[in-house]
């Protein structure tokens, strides 16, 4: 049985080191709602350092930073796993992302992180997810 978290309202850090711990340990992870997910930050600095890591890199070589919502989630989950390692990328595969709320997790109750929530934050200054994948898709050269 799979782990189904909504990360709408949380902060994208603090799901990762919950979700990746949790991976290492065995466990299959679906994360619902990554559009509405949260980065903490000014957005003007949030979004400079977005694009840089997109930019980052030569187009036949890479290193590729994904512009999808989901995707970009996962790839943060990704930082905080050995992904290079045998058992780093197993764990890797246990963790899917997804926009929206697909159809056979609808009925499933959701796992909300507390410690993760945004209303834990000090201040309000916060970037969505969503916001900073338009921005990375609208700055295209």
């Amino acid at each position: 049985m799979a782990i189904v978290i909504d990360a709408k309202d949380l902060v994208v850090g603090r799901i990762a080191t919950v979700v990746a711990k949790k991976a290492l340990l065995g466990e299959t992870i679906d994360i619902v709602n990554c559009q509405d997910a949260v980065v903490t930050g000014k957005k003007d600095t949030v979004f400079r350092e977005y694009k840089q890591k997109a930019d980052r890199g030569v187009p036949l070589k890479g290193p590729y930073y994904p512009k999808q919502a989901d995707r970009m989630v996962r790839r943060t989950i990704r930082g905080m796993i050995g992904w290079k390692t045998a058992k780093g990328k197993v764990a890797y595969k246990r963790i899917m992302c997804h926009i929206g709320i697909p159809e056979k997790f609808e009925d499933q109750k959701f796992e909300i992180i507390e410690n993760a929530h945004m209303k834990k934050l000090p201040n309000l200054k916060y970037v969505r997810i969503k916001d900073i994948a338009e921005h990375l898709k609208g700055s295209r050269q």
